[in-house]
């Protein structure tokens, strides 16, 4: 926890170099295997005969995880029963690709799943399919597709496999969503992490972090968007969402893609990049102190980026493995509850390859957070004023002792990454973590206001 009473200010900081991994961890072939015994499991619970898995190249998360095989080009779907291979439905490219998947599934081509005017002469009709991997008559199939709703009747899954399921079961089946089996914010599979999926995370959190601190220290004016967005130095990796930097104007509409434009000093600036397991996002002005900004804002630090970073460091510090959701968000709500913060979503999420799995930081939440699951540090204020935004977003993980011993006894260069960040935090930052918590990012709570000058951050040190 930071000092009581503390206040933020802007200090000259030294940001260690934490290193960089060597090589992406693997996800074990056994694991995945485990991944479809425990939902079958939590199917059999919920009495479901089948379970399918939809996914496209937007949505492929839970089919990823679940299964190592993500859809490039076309949507995909799993049909998982209770015993024996799944069956994974596939159009005509990604038929050769599903075979590379760790996890053994029987391919299944589908031709309707491909691109529009390609062959559809070699595969069989949708219904027969189903009726051939045990849908029929009477059956109870949860549906996972992506989100979950107040009702498990609403299906995101395409209507023409929605509405053959139904013709399939008839009148006396049951189809329902079943996403809540993996993205529960509670005790979803996805949502608590082996320490093999926490060991990814932290090794695209450093890829992701890397990036923007290369960024924030080669930014010039002059520099065109698209040119200040090779900076980031993407190495191909899967992306969970597109590249988002804009500079000037169009920085204020936020999730827009880096243009021809050129940086100017003194414009506001954004920036976001994630991969899967990570995401890094870092906002400020293009100046370097607040003499270069307007005189309406030359207060930009004491008025919004010192209550922000304050209001971070205490949902920081208050983090550990059996904290409510609803904790964590009265302290946001608490002290930035002036409206003029504009903060309107969820302050933090659970992250995974995709970058938002779901939150149980909500008003009121009793859910418990628990040991393996990891956290997106996502508190945007969106001030709608000329003050525009201040932002750190960064990847961080919660490990009880066993899984603290696990972590550090599979992957040591990992765990050393995370102490000297945790001791960073604490030494230079001012921001003191409970023993549970893993920061995952290179760059971690580390908050410059002036992009030009990005040795220059906010602290909680007097």
């Amino acid at each position: 926890m930071t000092a009581p009473g503390a206040r933020a200010r802007l200090a000259t900081i030294g940001l260690p170099d934490f290193g960089m991994p060597d090589r992406e961890p693997e996800i074990p072939a056994e694991r995945y295997r485990e991944r479809v015994a425990r939902l079958r499991e939590r199917a059999a619970e919920r009495g479901y005969d089948r379970l399918v898995v939809y996914a496209d190249r937007e949505h492929s998360a839970n089919l990823a995880w679940l299964t190592g095989f993500d859809p490039r080009f076309e949507e995909a779907v799993l049909v998982l029963g209770p015993t024996g291979e799944p069956a994974i439905l596939v159009g005509n490219e990604c038929f050769g690709t599903a075979g590379a998947a760790p996890l053994s599934m029987r391919r299944v081509l589908f031709q309707d799943l491909s691109l529009p005017g390609q062959p559809r002469d070699r595969s069989r009709p949708l219904g027969e399919i189903l009726a051939g991997e045990g849908i029929g008559p009477g059956g109870r199939v949860g549906v996972i597709a992506w989100k979950t709703y107040a009702s498990r009747a609403t299906l995101d899954a395409p209507a023409f496999i929605v509405d053959e399921l139904r013709t399939v079961t008839g009148p006396t089946g049951l189809v329902e969503n079943a996403a809540d089996l993996l993205i529960d914010a509670g005790d979803g599979l996805r949502v608590v992490n082996e320490v093999e999926q926490l060991a990814a995370l932290e090794y695209a959190a450093c890829q992701t972090s890397n990036g923007v601190r290369r960024l924030l220290s080669g930014l010039r004016p002059g520099m065109t968007e698209r040119e200040a967005v090779r900076l980031l130095e993407w190495n191909g990796a899967p992306l969970s969402c597109h590249l988002m930097l804009t500079a000037g104007p169009r920085a204020s509409f936020g999730l827009l893609s880096p243009g021809d434009r050129r940086i100017e000093r003194g414009d506001r600036f954004t920036v976001a990049f994630g991969i899967w397991g990570a995401l890094d996002c870092r906002a400020g002005f293009v100046v370097e102190d607040a003499a270069e900004l307007p005189p309406a804002i030359g207060d930009y630090v004491e008025r919004l980026v010192g209550p922000y970073f304050e209001a971070v460091a205490a949902w920081c510090g208050a983090l550990h493995v059996g904290q409510t959701g609803g904790v964590l968000h009265d302290i946001i709500a608490r002290r930035l509850a002036d409206p003029f913060f504009g903060i309107f979503l969820n302050p933090g999420h659970q992250i995974g390859l995709d970058e938002w799995v779901n939150s149980p930081i909500y008003a009121g939440s009793t859910i418990e957070l628990r040991s393996g699951m990891a956290f997106q540090v996502d508190i945007i204020p969106a001030t709608g004023t000329d003050y525009f935004t201040t932002n750190i977003e960064d990847g961080i993980a919660l490990a009880d002792a066993s899984l603290r011993e696990a972590f550090a006894t599979t992957y040591p260069a990992a765990w050393g990454r995370i102490e000297a960040r945790r001791r960073f935090m604490g030494e230079a930052l001012g921001i003191e973590l409970h023993r549970d918590v893993l920061p995952f990012s290179n760059i971690p709570a580390y908050l410059p206001p002036f992009l030009l000058r990005p040795d220059r951050a906010m602290t909680m040190r007097a």
